[in-house]
């Protein structure tokens, strides 16, 4: 399966300090006749986002997926100006990457680096991975949650996974602020024999730019360990 992606880089008079929340926030107003901007629970719509806001380094952009990448490419010149929180910003350049890129269940694993922290875990979760004993256990419970948001991640984007996939990770925990509540996000990299387009986001609050990947190279399938699952 392939994807088409447009990836909108917005460069700024200065650096962006809020977040991609506020972002998605201010484009989903300024653009209402686009259900498919904001992703409101009460839209009828995809259930992975098709539209993702990120802020990485201080620089917005905008991930277009599919029928999100058509809205971006219709409104991307009509961005011109944006206000977060107060704070008033000038668009004074706009780059866009178009891609088809594979998407799908790979023989040879593929590394990532999560550019963005990953919001892995929720409250019903969250007690028993501090419950487990030492590092190990906990980073193959990370594991198998990484597994299963690929596999949600293809399911909500009409795939059903029919080969198993393998992780690896090497991650670190970050505290974060998601929806407004500081808990527990994870940085690093992991390895899984899956393809995904640049800029991507797995897990939790993707549409607000968490968990947001880059294949860093190909890896021989012998180094993969830890976590297995195969799609329903």
């Amino acid at each position: 399966m392939n994807l088409r992606t447009l990836y909108l880089v917005l460069h700024t008079d200065r650096p962006v300090k809020e977040e991609g929340t506020q972002l998605r926030g201010y484009i989903g107003r300024a653009f209402p006749e686009y259900p498919i901007l904001h992703h409101h629970a009460d839209v009828p719509i995809m259930t992975y986002p098709r539209v993702q806001y990120k802020i990485i380094g201080g620089t917005p952009s905008l991930l277009g997926i599919e029928e999100g990448a058509d809205v971006l490419r219709s409104i991307a010149a009509d961005i011109d100006q944006f206000t977060l929180l107060g704070s008033r910003y000038i668009v004074e350049n706009r780059v866009i990457h178009e891609q088809i890129t594979p998407f799908g269940p790979v023989k040879d694993p593929v590394h990532y680096r999560f550019h963005t922290p990953w919001v892995a875990l929720n409250a019903k979760n969250y007690g028993a991975y501090r419950a487990l004993g030492d590092w190990k256990e906990r980073k193959e419970f990370l594991n198998r949650i990484l597994v299963g948001n690929i596999l949600s991640m293809a399911k909500g984007l009409g795939m059903v996974v029919d080969r198993r996939l393998y992780v690896h990770s090497r991650v670190d925990e970050e505290r974060i602020r998601f929806k407004g509540v500081e808990m527990t996000g994870f940085t690093g990299e992991f390895r899984v024999n899956f393809a995904i387009p640049e800029y991507m986001g797995v897990g939790k609050g993707t549409s607000q730019g968490f968990g947001t990947v880059r294949a860093l190279r190909r890896e021989s399938p012998g180094s993969l360990v830890a976590a297995s699952k195969k799609g329903n």
